[in-house]
Protein backbone atom coordinates (compact mmCIF):
# COMPACT_ATOMS: atom_id res chain seq x y z
CA UNK A 1 0.00 0.00 0.00
CA UNK A 2 1.14 3.57 -1.12
CA UNK A 3 1.41 5.36 2.39
CA UNK A 4 3.95 8.20 2.50
CA UNK A 5 3.09 9.14 6.12
CA UNK A 6 3.74 5.30 6.78
CA UNK A 7 0.63 5.58 9.03
CA UNK A 8 -2.29 4.70 6.48
CA UNK A 9 -2.70 8.35 5.97
CA UNK A 10 -3.06 9.62 9.53
CA UNK A 11 -0.92 12.66 9.99
CA UNK A 12 1.72 11.45 12.94
CA UNK A 13 2.11 15.18 13.97
CA UNK A 14 -1.98 15.20 15.41
CA UNK A 15 -1.40 11.88 17.02
CA UNK A 16 -2.11 12.46 20.24
CA UNK A 17 0.22 10.61 22.26
CA UNK A 18 -0.12 7.41 24.62
CA UNK A 19 0.89 7.89 27.72
CA UNK A 20 1.24 4.37 30.30
CA UNK A 21 -0.84 3.59 33.08
CA UNK A 22 -3.10 6.69 32.74
CA UNK A 23 -6.71 6.01 34.10
CA UNK A 24 -9.97 7.65 35.49
CA UNK A 25 -9.10 6.03 38.83
CA UNK A 26 -7.84 8.32 41.91
CA UNK A 27 -4.24 9.33 41.42
CA UNK A 28 -3.97 9.62 45.36
CA UNK A 29 -6.35 6.41 46.55
CA UNK A 30 -5.58 7.36 49.85
CA UNK A 31 -7.15 10.81 49.71
CA UNK A 32 -10.26 9.18 47.94
CA UNK A 33 -10.95 6.67 50.13
CA UNK A 34 -11.05 9.40 53.22
CA UNK A 35 -12.89 11.80 51.50
CA UNK A 36 -15.64 8.12 50.20
CA UNK A 37 -15.97 7.67 54.11
CA UNK A 38 -16.93 10.89 54.48
CA UNK A 39 -19.59 10.61 51.60
CA UNK A 40 -21.10 7.53 53.15
CA UNK A 41 -21.32 8.85 56.58
CA UNK A 42 -23.10 11.38 55.84
CA UNK A 43 -25.43 9.65 53.77
CA UNK A 44 -25.84 7.45 56.69
CA UNK A 45 -26.50 10.26 59.41
CA UNK A 46 -29.03 12.26 57.05
CA UNK A 47 -31.01 9.06 57.44
CA UNK A 48 -29.97 8.73 61.30
CA UNK A 49 -31.18 12.48 61.71
CA UNK A 50 -33.92 12.39 58.92
CA UNK A 51 -36.58 13.71 61.31
CA UNK A 52 -34.58 16.95 62.32
CA UNK A 53 -35.26 18.17 58.75
CA UNK A 54 -38.20 19.07 56.85
CA UNK A 55 -40.01 16.77 55.25
CA UNK A 56 -39.80 18.76 51.79
CA UNK A 57 -38.76 22.27 51.58
CA UNK A 58 -39.46 25.00 48.26
CA UNK A 59 -36.24 25.05 45.79
CA UNK A 60 -34.85 28.51 46.29
CA UNK A 61 -34.08 30.11 43.23
CA UNK A 62 -30.15 30.87 43.79
CA UNK A 63 -30.14 26.85 44.43
CA UNK A 64 -32.21 25.84 40.96
CA UNK A 65 -29.75 28.41 39.06
CA UNK A 66 -27.05 26.50 40.25
CA UNK A 67 -27.80 23.85 37.86
CA UNK A 68 -27.93 26.12 34.58
CA UNK A 69 -24.54 26.07 34.38
CA UNK A 70 -22.65 25.24 31.29
CA UNK A 71 -21.17 21.78 31.14
CA UNK A 72 -17.35 21.49 32.88
CA UNK A 73 -14.27 21.38 30.98
CA UNK A 74 -12.08 20.60 33.92
CA UNK A 75 -12.26 18.58 36.71
CA UNK A 76 -13.00 19.93 40.38
CA UNK A 77 -11.98 18.03 43.73
CA UNK A 78 -13.99 15.58 44.75
CA UNK A 79 -14.85 16.70 48.07
CA UNK A 80 -15.70 20.43 46.24
CA UNK A 81 -18.06 18.46 44.43
CA UNK A 82 -19.71 16.46 47.77
CA UNK A 83 -20.26 20.39 49.14
CA UNK A 84 -21.93 20.91 46.48
CA UNK A 85 -24.47 18.00 46.81
CA UNK A 86 -24.42 18.65 50.34
CA UNK A 87 -25.94 22.29 49.61
CA UNK A 88 -27.63 22.44 46.89
CA UNK A 89 -28.67 18.67 46.51
CA UNK A 90 -29.62 16.92 49.43
CA UNK A 91 -31.77 19.74 51.48
CA UNK A 92 -34.28 19.72 48.80
CA UNK A 93 -35.18 15.93 47.47
CA UNK A 94 -38.74 15.11 47.00
CA UNK A 95 -38.63 13.93 50.85
CA UNK A 96 -39.86 10.25 50.76
CA UNK A 97 -37.16 9.16 53.49
CA UNK A 98 -38.79 11.65 55.59
CA UNK A 99 -41.52 9.67 58.29
CA UNK A 100 -43.39 12.61 57.18
CA UNK A 101 -43.73 11.95 53.82
CA UNK A 102 -47.40 10.14 52.74
CA UNK A 103 -47.29 12.04 49.27
CA UNK A 104 -48.48 9.67 46.19
CA UNK A 105 -47.27 5.49 46.69
CA UNK A 106 -43.12 5.74 47.48
CA UNK A 107 -41.16 3.90 49.84
CA UNK A 108 -38.88 4.88 52.15
CA UNK A 109 -35.36 3.03 51.61
CA UNK A 110 -33.13 1.56 54.25
CA UNK A 111 -29.42 2.04 54.85
CA UNK A 112 -28.81 -2.20 54.13
CA UNK A 113 -30.42 -1.05 50.81
CA UNK A 114 -28.61 2.32 50.44
CA UNK A 115 -24.90 0.80 50.82
CA UNK A 116 -26.07 -2.76 49.02
CA UNK A 117 -26.75 0.18 45.92
CA UNK A 118 -23.10 1.35 46.79
CA UNK A 119 -21.78 -2.13 46.30
CA UNK A 120 -23.73 -3.01 43.29
CA UNK A 121 -22.17 0.08 41.66
CA UNK A 122 -18.50 -1.38 42.88
CA UNK A 123 -19.27 -4.04 40.39
CA UNK A 124 -20.54 -2.32 37.68
CA UNK A 125 -22.46 -5.73 36.12
CA UNK A 126 -24.15 -5.62 32.97
CA UNK A 127 -26.73 -7.70 33.86
CA UNK A 128 -28.11 -8.46 30.23
CA UNK A 129 -26.54 -11.85 30.21
CA UNK A 130 -23.38 -13.83 30.11
CA UNK A 131 -22.47 -16.62 33.08
CA UNK A 132 -21.48 -14.27 35.72
CA UNK A 133 -22.99 -14.37 39.64
CA UNK A 134 -24.80 -11.52 39.61
CA UNK A 135 -27.12 -12.81 37.22
CA UNK A 136 -27.91 -15.74 39.36
CA UNK A 137 -28.81 -13.59 42.21
CA UNK A 138 -31.25 -11.82 40.19
CA UNK A 139 -32.48 -15.56 39.63
CA UNK A 140 -32.48 -16.68 43.33
CA UNK A 141 -34.73 -13.48 43.95
CA UNK A 142 -37.20 -14.07 41.29
CA UNK A 143 -37.55 -17.48 42.59
CA UNK A 144 -38.27 -16.44 45.44
CA UNK A 145 -40.80 -14.47 44.27
CA UNK A 146 -41.95 -17.59 42.65
CA UNK A 147 -42.44 -19.47 45.57
CA UNK A 148 -44.10 -16.29 47.32
CA UNK A 149 -46.61 -15.93 45.39
CA UNK A 150 -47.48 -19.67 44.53
CA UNK A 151 -46.41 -19.54 41.07
CA UNK A 152 -45.40 -22.85 39.35
CA UNK A 153 -41.79 -24.02 38.97
CA UNK A 154 -39.81 -22.96 35.64
CA UNK A 155 -42.00 -19.28 35.80
CA UNK A 156 -39.67 -16.44 34.98
CA UNK A 157 -39.24 -13.49 36.64
CA UNK A 158 -36.74 -10.11 35.69
CA UNK A 159 -36.11 -6.66 37.53
CA UNK A 160 -37.07 -3.85 35.27
CA UNK A 161 -37.78 0.10 36.57
CA UNK A 162 -40.92 -0.42 37.84
CA UNK A 163 -44.34 -1.12 37.64
CA UNK A 164 -45.19 0.45 34.47
CA UNK A 165 -42.40 -0.85 32.59
CA UNK A 166 -43.63 -4.38 33.97
CA UNK A 167 -47.20 -3.78 32.92
CA UNK A 168 -45.98 -2.70 29.41
CA UNK A 169 -43.89 -5.94 28.52
CA UNK A 170 -47.24 -7.98 30.13
CA UNK A 171 -49.37 -6.20 27.64
CA UNK A 172 -46.35 -7.24 25.24
CA UNK A 173 -46.38 -11.01 26.13
CA UNK A 174 -50.09 -11.13 26.23
CA UNK A 175 -50.54 -9.59 22.90
CA UNK A 176 -48.19 -12.04 21.27
CA UNK A 177 -49.89 -15.00 22.74
CA UNK A 178 -53.21 -14.06 21.60
CA UNK A 179 -51.76 -12.73 17.67
CA UNK A 180 -49.07 -15.55 17.43
CA UNK A 181 -45.29 -14.42 17.49
CA UNK A 182 -44.87 -13.47 13.80
CA UNK A 183 -46.94 -9.96 15.21
CA UNK A 184 -43.11 -9.14 15.83
CA UNK A 185 -42.15 -9.25 12.83
CA UNK A 186 -45.27 -8.12 10.57
CA UNK A 187 -46.90 -5.40 13.52
CA UNK A 188 -50.14 -5.63 14.86
CA UNK A 189 -51.97 -3.67 11.69
CA UNK A 190 -51.07 -7.16 9.54
CA UNK A 191 -54.21 -9.32 11.06
CA UNK A 192 -57.41 -9.28 11.29
CA UNK A 193 -57.58 -9.41 14.94
CA UNK A 194 -58.82 -6.14 16.82
CA UNK A 195 -57.64 -6.86 20.71
CA UNK A 196 -59.66 -5.41 23.36
CA UNK A 197 -58.68 -5.13 27.15
CA UNK A 198 -60.25 -4.51 30.00
CA UNK A 199 -59.56 -2.69 33.34
CA UNK A 200 -61.40 -0.79 36.31
CA UNK A 201 -61.90 2.57 36.38
CA UNK A 202 -59.11 2.66 39.39
CA UNK A 203 -56.46 0.85 37.16
CA UNK A 204 -53.26 3.02 37.18
CA UNK A 205 -52.79 5.00 33.53
CA UNK A 206 -49.61 3.40 33.17
CA UNK A 207 -51.90 0.81 31.43
CA UNK A 208 -53.19 2.70 28.91
CA UNK A 209 -50.12 3.94 28.13
CA UNK A 210 -49.08 0.50 27.92
CA UNK A 211 -51.58 0.14 25.14
CA UNK A 212 -50.36 3.07 23.11
CA UNK A 213 -46.62 1.66 23.32
CA UNK A 214 -47.72 -2.32 21.94
CA UNK A 215 -49.43 -0.98 18.89
CA UNK A 216 -52.95 -2.15 20.03
CA UNK A 217 -53.79 1.64 21.49
CA UNK A 218 -55.29 3.43 24.21
CA UNK A 219 -59.17 3.04 22.84
CA UNK A 220 -59.07 -0.79 23.17
CA UNK A 221 -59.15 -0.28 26.74
CA UNK A 222 -62.21 -1.19 28.28
CA UNK A 223 -62.42 0.37 31.90
CA UNK A 224 -65.20 -1.25 33.88
CA UNK A 225 -67.01 0.26 36.27
CA UNK A 226 -66.41 -0.34 40.42
CA UNK A 227 -68.44 -1.52 42.83
CA UNK A 228 -68.59 0.95 46.39
CA UNK A 229 -65.27 -0.10 47.00
CA UNK A 230 -63.59 0.61 43.97
CA UNK A 231 -63.24 -2.96 42.86
CA UNK A 232 -63.81 -4.03 39.11
CA UNK A 233 -67.15 -5.10 38.75
CA UNK A 234 -67.25 -8.51 37.95
CA UNK A 235 -70.75 -8.62 35.82
CA UNK A 236 -69.82 -5.40 34.19
CA UNK A 237 -66.89 -6.93 33.16
CA UNK A 238 -68.50 -9.75 31.62
CA UNK A 239 -71.22 -7.89 29.78
CA UNK A 240 -68.34 -6.23 28.43
CA UNK A 241 -66.07 -9.03 26.74
CA UNK A 242 -69.57 -10.28 26.14
CA UNK A 243 -70.22 -7.32 23.75
CA UNK A 244 -66.94 -6.94 22.13
CA UNK A 245 -66.96 -10.16 21.27
CA UNK A 246 -70.28 -9.85 18.98
CA UNK A 247 -68.77 -6.86 18.00
CA UNK A 248 -66.07 -8.80 16.14
CA UNK A 249 -63.40 -7.46 18.37
CA UNK A 250 -60.97 -9.85 20.07
CA UNK A 251 -60.48 -9.70 23.91
CA UNK A 252 -57.20 -10.77 24.71
CA UNK A 253 -56.28 -9.16 28.49
CA UNK A 254 -57.56 -8.12 31.17
CA UNK A 255 -55.55 -6.18 34.23
CA UNK A 256 -56.73 -6.56 37.53
CA UNK A 257 -55.53 -4.12 40.67
CA UNK A 258 -54.21 -5.18 43.46
CA UNK A 259 -53.80 -1.80 45.71
CA UNK A 260 -55.39 0.82 43.40
CA UNK A 261 -53.40 3.91 43.51
CA UNK A 262 -55.98 6.43 44.22
CA UNK A 263 -57.45 4.00 47.14
CA UNK A 264 -55.38 0.73 47.64
CA UNK A 265 -58.71 -1.19 46.64
CA UNK A 266 -57.90 -4.90 45.58
CA UNK A 267 -60.15 -6.55 42.69
CA UNK A 268 -61.65 -9.85 43.54
CA UNK A 269 -58.74 -11.45 42.06
CA UNK A 270 -60.05 -15.09 42.42
CA UNK A 271 -63.23 -14.05 40.72
CA UNK A 272 -61.27 -12.41 37.59
CA UNK A 273 -59.09 -15.62 37.73
CA UNK A 274 -61.66 -17.83 37.23
CA UNK A 275 -63.57 -15.53 34.30
CA UNK A 276 -60.35 -15.71 32.77
CA UNK A 277 -60.43 -19.16 32.73
CA UNK A 278 -63.48 -18.85 31.35
CA UNK A 279 -62.92 -16.92 28.57
CA UNK A 280 -59.33 -17.74 27.76
CA UNK A 281 -57.91 -14.52 28.01
CA UNK A 282 -54.35 -13.42 29.41
CA UNK A 283 -54.74 -12.69 33.52
CA UNK A 284 -52.20 -9.69 34.29
CA UNK A 285 -52.17 -7.84 37.82
CA UNK A 286 -50.81 -4.79 38.38
CA UNK A 287 -49.85 -5.21 42.04
CA UNK A 288 -47.31 -2.36 42.20
CA UNK A 289 -47.66 -1.96 45.73
CA UNK A 290 -49.98 -3.94 46.96
CA UNK A 291 -48.54 -7.54 46.27
CA UNK A 292 -46.06 -7.61 48.98
CA UNK A 293 -48.85 -7.53 51.18
CA UNK A 294 -48.40 -11.04 50.65
CA UNK A 295 -45.68 -11.23 52.84
CA UNK A 296 -48.02 -9.57 56.01
CA UNK A 297 -50.07 -12.93 57.64
CA UNK A 298 -53.12 -10.28 58.15
CA UNK A 299 -53.15 -9.27 54.82
CA UNK A 300 -52.07 -12.20 52.68
CA UNK A 301 -55.50 -13.53 52.16
CA UNK A 302 -56.85 -10.69 50.79
CA UNK A 303 -55.03 -11.44 47.91
CA UNK A 304 -56.08 -14.40 47.06
CA UNK A 305 -56.36 -15.53 43.28
CA UNK A 306 -53.13 -13.58 42.54
CA UNK A 307 -51.22 -16.99 42.31
CA UNK A 308 -53.10 -17.43 39.38
CA UNK A 309 -52.09 -14.89 37.56
CA UNK A 310 -50.58 -15.16 34.11
CA UNK A 311 -48.83 -11.81 34.89
CA UNK A 312 -47.41 -10.03 37.43
CA UNK A 313 -46.09 -6.54 38.06
CA UNK A 314 -44.71 -5.08 41.42
CA UNK A 315 -42.29 -2.60 42.92
CA UNK A 316 -39.49 -3.05 45.74
CA UNK A 317 -39.14 0.38 45.91
CA UNK A 318 -42.47 0.64 47.39
CA UNK A 319 -43.12 -1.26 50.16
CA UNK A 320 -40.23 -3.51 49.77
CA UNK A 321 -38.35 -0.31 50.76
CA UNK A 322 -35.21 -0.91 48.25
CA UNK A 323 -33.78 2.12 46.83
CA UNK A 324 -34.93 3.30 43.38
CA UNK A 325 -35.68 1.81 41.20
CA UNK A 326 -36.57 -2.08 41.53
CA UNK A 327 -39.32 -3.48 39.88
CA UNK A 328 -40.46 -6.58 38.89
CA UNK A 329 -42.13 -9.09 36.61
CA UNK A 330 -43.65 -12.21 36.87
CA UNK A 331 -44.55 -14.43 34.24
CA UNK A 332 -46.26 -18.18 35.01
CA UNK A 333 -45.23 -19.03 30.99
CA UNK A 334 -41.66 -18.61 30.35
CA UNK A 335 -41.48 -19.70 27.02
CA UNK A 336 -44.13 -17.23 26.32
CA UNK A 337 -42.17 -14.84 27.86
CA UNK A 338 -39.16 -15.25 26.30
CA UNK A 339 -40.91 -15.74 23.05
CA UNK A 340 -42.15 -12.37 23.00
CA UNK A 341 -38.41 -10.35 23.50
CA UNK A 342 -35.86 -12.80 22.72
CA UNK A 343 -33.94 -11.67 19.58
CA UNK A 344 -30.98 -13.47 18.06
CA UNK A 345 -28.07 -11.51 17.20
CA UNK A 346 -24.54 -12.53 16.14
CA UNK A 347 -22.86 -10.20 18.51
CA UNK A 348 -24.81 -12.04 21.42
CA UNK A 349 -24.55 -15.82 20.61
CA UNK A 350 -23.92 -18.56 23.11
CA UNK A 351 -21.83 -20.93 24.33
CA UNK A 352 -21.56 -23.52 26.57
CA UNK A 353 -18.52 -22.69 28.51
CA UNK A 354 -16.95 -19.52 28.94
CA UNK A 355 -18.27 -15.94 29.50
CA UNK A 356 -21.02 -16.40 26.61
CA UNK A 357 -22.43 -19.53 28.78
CA UNK A 358 -25.40 -19.62 30.74
CA UNK A 359 -28.15 -18.95 28.42
CA UNK A 360 -30.72 -18.05 28.57
CA UNK A 361 -30.04 -14.61 29.30
CA UNK A 362 -31.71 -12.19 30.96
CA UNK A 363 -32.13 -9.94 28.13
CA UNK A 364 -34.12 -12.25 26.22
CA UNK A 365 -36.81 -11.74 28.49
CA UNK A 366 -37.31 -7.96 28.33
CA UNK A 367 -36.34 -5.06 26.07
CA UNK A 368 -32.92 -3.96 27.80
CA UNK A 369 -29.31 -5.44 26.76
CA UNK A 370 -27.93 -3.06 29.40
CA UNK A 371 -29.06 -3.84 32.66
CA UNK A 372 -27.92 -2.84 35.90
CA UNK A 373 -27.50 -5.07 39.26
CA UNK A 374 -31.10 -3.93 40.67
CA UNK A 375 -30.99 -7.30 42.10
CA UNK A 376 -28.46 -6.80 44.64
CA UNK A 377 -29.94 -4.48 46.33
CA UNK A 378 -33.59 -6.64 47.17
CA UNK A 379 -31.55 -9.80 47.72
CA UNK A 380 -29.31 -7.59 50.74
CA UNK A 381 -32.84 -6.11 52.01
CA UNK A 382 -34.78 -9.61 52.27
CA UNK A 383 -31.50 -11.39 53.42
CA UNK A 384 -30.72 -8.96 56.06
CA UNK A 385 -34.47 -8.25 57.42
CA UNK A 386 -36.57 -11.06 56.28
CA UNK A 387 -40.49 -11.48 54.80
CA UNK A 388 -40.91 -11.43 58.25
CA UNK A 389 -39.83 -8.41 59.37
CA UNK A 390 -40.71 -6.72 55.66
CA UNK A 391 -44.62 -7.62 56.41
CA UNK A 392 -44.72 -6.45 59.72
CA UNK A 393 -43.62 -3.20 58.76
CA UNK A 394 -46.30 -3.23 55.71
CA UNK A 395 -48.99 -4.39 58.44
CA UNK A 396 -47.93 -1.37 60.95
CA UNK A 397 -48.62 0.67 57.88
CA UNK A 398 -51.94 -0.15 56.98
CA UNK A 399 -52.58 -0.04 61.26
CA UNK A 400 -51.80 3.04 61.17
CA UNK A 401 -54.11 4.10 58.03
CA UNK A 402 -56.92 2.52 60.27
CA UNK A 403 -55.42 5.01 63.07
CA UNK A 404 -55.91 7.83 60.68
CA UNK A 405 -59.43 6.92 59.54
CA UNK A 406 -60.39 6.80 63.21
CA UNK A 407 -59.11 10.17 64.44
CA UNK A 408 -61.02 11.43 60.81
CA UNK A 409 -64.63 9.93 61.88
CA UNK A 410 -63.73 11.29 65.40
CA UNK A 411 -63.55 15.36 64.13
CA UNK A 412 -66.72 16.81 62.92
CA UNK A 413 -64.39 19.12 60.27
CA UNK A 414 -62.89 16.36 58.24
CA UNK A 415 -64.48 13.97 56.33
CA UNK A 416 -63.32 9.92 55.03
CA UNK A 417 -63.89 9.93 51.64
CA UNK A 418 -62.83 6.31 50.43
CA UNK A 419 -62.65 3.07 52.21
CA UNK A 420 -59.39 2.48 53.79
CA UNK A 421 -58.43 -0.73 52.20
CA UNK A 422 -54.94 -0.96 53.03
CA UNK A 423 -52.28 2.11 53.86
CA UNK A 424 -54.06 4.68 51.48
CA UNK A 425 -56.34 7.21 53.70
CA UNK A 426 -58.42 9.77 51.61
CA UNK A 427 -60.23 12.63 53.29
CA UNK A 428 -61.06 16.30 53.14
CA UNK A 429 -61.52 19.41 55.05
CA UNK A 430 -65.60 20.36 55.28
CA UNK A 431 -66.21 23.23 54.02
CA UNK A 432 -68.33 25.61 50.94
CA UNK A 433 -65.67 25.55 48.23
CA UNK A 434 -63.85 21.90 49.48
CA UNK A 435 -62.19 21.78 46.23
CA UNK A 436 -60.02 24.67 46.30
CA UNK A 437 -59.80 24.44 50.18
CA UNK A 438 -58.45 20.89 50.29
CA UNK A 439 -56.07 21.71 47.44
CA UNK A 440 -54.56 24.86 48.96
CA UNK A 441 -54.42 22.69 52.38
CA UNK A 442 -52.60 19.91 50.42
CA UNK A 443 -49.61 22.46 49.47
CA UNK A 444 -49.69 24.39 52.88
CA UNK A 445 -48.90 21.09 54.47
CA UNK A 446 -46.46 20.18 51.69
CA UNK A 447 -44.62 23.74 52.40
CA UNK A 448 -44.53 23.39 56.39
CA UNK A 449 -42.03 20.69 55.77
CA UNK A 450 -44.16 18.99 58.69
CA UNK A 451 -45.94 16.32 56.28
CA UNK A 452 -45.84 15.94 52.82
CA UNK A 453 -49.64 14.38 51.21
CA UNK A 454 -51.12 14.41 48.29
CA UNK A 455 -54.42 15.26 46.34
CA UNK A 456 -56.42 13.20 44.35
CA UNK A 457 -60.29 13.28 42.64
CA UNK A 458 -63.38 10.79 44.51
CA UNK A 459 -66.25 11.08 43.17
CA UNK A 460 -65.51 14.32 41.42
CA UNK A 461 -64.10 15.69 44.37
CA UNK A 462 -60.48 17.01 45.50
CA UNK A 463 -59.59 14.68 48.27
CA UNK A 464 -56.07 15.09 50.43
CA UNK A 465 -54.54 11.42 49.95
CA UNK A 466 -52.44 9.89 52.63
CA UNK A 467 -50.43 6.83 51.52
CA UNK A 468 -48.77 5.33 54.32
CA UNK A 469 -45.96 3.18 52.96
CA UNK A 470 -42.46 4.72 54.76
CA UNK A 471 -41.35 2.47 57.76
CA UNK A 472 -40.72 5.16 59.96
CA UNK A 473 -44.10 6.80 60.11
CA UNK A 474 -45.50 6.34 63.32
CA UNK A 475 -48.83 7.78 64.95
CA UNK A 476 -46.89 11.28 65.57
CA UNK A 477 -47.34 11.67 61.78
CA UNK A 478 -50.74 10.91 61.87
CA UNK A 479 -51.50 13.24 64.46
CA UNK A 480 -49.66 15.74 62.84
CA UNK A 481 -51.25 15.75 59.62
CA UNK A 482 -54.66 16.09 61.12
CA UNK A 483 -53.95 18.89 63.35
CA UNK A 484 -52.31 20.58 60.39
CA UNK A 485 -55.51 19.92 58.25
CA UNK A 486 -56.97 21.36 60.90
CA UNK A 487 -55.32 24.27 61.67
CA UNK A 488 -54.68 25.31 57.40
CA UNK A 489 -58.32 24.29 56.88
CA UNK A 490 -59.56 26.91 59.68
CA UNK A 491 -57.17 30.07 58.53
CA UNK A 492 -58.53 28.99 54.94
CA UNK A 493 -62.31 29.66 56.17
CA UNK A 494 -61.52 32.39 58.37
CA UNK A 495 -59.59 34.29 55.46
CA UNK A 496 -62.77 33.26 53.15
Amino acid sequence: MNDPTGKFGIDSQAEAPIEANVTLDPADWAAFRAQAHVMLDDMLGYIERIRERPVWQPIPDEARAHFRSPAPQKGEELAEVHAEFMRDVLPFAMGNVHPGFMGWVNGGGTPVGMVAEMLAAGLNANLGGRDHIPVEVERQVSEWMREIFGFPRGASGLFVTGTSMANLMAVVIARDAALGYQVRVNGVTAGRKQLTAYASTAVHGCVAKAMDIAGIGSDALRLIPTDSRYRIDLTALATAIELDRTKGFTPFVVVGTAGTVDTGAIDDLTGLADLCKCEKLWFHVDGAFGALAKLAPDLAPRLDGIECADSLAFDFHKWGQAPYDAGFLLVRDAEAHKQAFASPAAYMTRAERGLAAGSPWPCDFGPDLSRGFRALKVWFTLKVLGTERLGAAISRSCSLARYLEGRIHATPELEVMAPVELNIVCFRYRAEDSDKVNAEIAIRLQESGVVAPSTTRIGGRTAIRAAIVNHRTGRAEMDALVDGTLAQGRALVAQA
